[in-house]
């Protein structure tokens, strides 16, 4: 059993996942970008049923990607932290924002997704598998 704890900057909004496993990996698509304003996140994809909201609401924005999905992107309403993303084809799962973790060197990335819109400038691992889309999802799904 696992446990990671994190919260926002400013300390409004905490959470605590419990689990079994977890998988991260770097996504470089553009929407990810501008919604962490670095030129990618780091998302820790973790069971939905274990996340624990400890303190404060985070605050959703929902988006149709281009695959026609929405896809929420969850964030602390005080300081604009970011903390999740949930996708509508992955129900049960949710990626925490790895900058979000109180220990995020605990974390290790296993594979790199959306790389062919990496920006030049962007860090990309080449020892990582790498994939153009979406990385390895639950039943082949697509955000």
């Amino acid at each position: 059993m696992m446990t990671l704890k994190g919260g926002c900057l400013c300390g409004a909004v905490r959470y605590e996942w419990r689990g079994a496993s977890t998988s991260a990996s770097y996504c470089h698509c553009p929407d990810c970008r501008k919604a962490t304003g670095g030129p990618y996140t780091v998302g820790v994809g973790v069971d939905a049923a274990g996340l624990t909201i400890c303190s404060g609401k985070p605050k959703g924005y929902t988006k149709t990607a281009d695959s026609g999905n929405e896809i929420t992107r969850e964030f602390c309403p005080e300081c604009g932290s970011p903390l999740f993303t949930r996708a509508e084809v992955c129900p049960d799962r949710v990626w925490i924002k790895a900058g979000s973790l109180d220990t995020p060197e605990l974390i290790e990335p296993t594979y790199q997704s959306w790389i062919g819109m990496a920006v030049p400038w962007a860090y990309l691992d080449k020892d990582l598998p790498s994939f153009a889309g979406n990385g390895p999802l639950p039943d082949e799904k697509t955000v």
